[in-house]
C-alpha cells in the first residue's frame, strides 16, 4: 500500500496539497483555501470510517452538505457506486451498501455535475461536459 500511495503522489506533482480527514470531512472542506479547487478522494472510505467509529451518519452527511453549499471554489467529490453488484449476505455489508447509495444520492442532488466513469469512460449523468 505504501508503494501505491507513493506512486499516486508522484503522479500528481508537488503543487498538490494533501489534507487527511478520515472523519471530519466537513471541517476540512470548510477550512480549506477558499480560492483553491479541492478533490475529495473518496466518500466511500469516509463513510466506512464513520461506520467503524459508530458516528451518526445522517448528521455527518448534513455537515458535508452544508460545507458543499458554502464553498465557492471548485469541489470534486469521488465516490464508488457499490450497488451494481449482488446484495451482500451479511447485515453490515448490506447496511454499508444502502448507506453508500443514500450518500451518493444526496451528494448528486446538490452537485452541479455528476459523472459516472465506466471502464475509464465518463458518462455524464447530470450537467454537461
Amino acid at each position: 500500500m505504501a508503494a501505491r500511495i507513493a506512486e499516486h503522489r508522484g503522479r500528481r506533482g508537488r503543487d498538490w496539497q494533501t489534507i487527511e480527514a478520515p472523519l471530519d470531512l466537513a471541517s476540512a472542506i470548510s477550512t480549506a483555501s477558499a480560492s483553491s479547487a479541492m478533490l475529495v478522494d473518496c466518500l466511500t472510505l469516509w463513510l466506512s470510517n464513520l461506520m467503524f467509529k459508530e458516528r451518526d451518519i445522517d448528521v455527518e452527511i448534513e455537515r458535508l452538505e452544508t460545507a458543499m453549499t458554502t464553498r465557492k471554489a471548485p469541489l470534486v467529490l469521488v465516490s464508488n457506486e457499490v450497488g451494481f453488484g449482488i446484495v451482500p449476505d451479511n447485515a453490515q455489508a448490506r447496511r454499508f451498501r444502502d448507506l453508500q447509495g443514500r450518500l451518493n444520492q444526496r451528494i448528486a442532488a446538490r452537485a452541479n455535475r455528476v459523472v459516472l466513469v465506466v471502464a475509464g469512460l465518463p458518462m455524464f449523468v447530470k450537467g454537461t461536459p
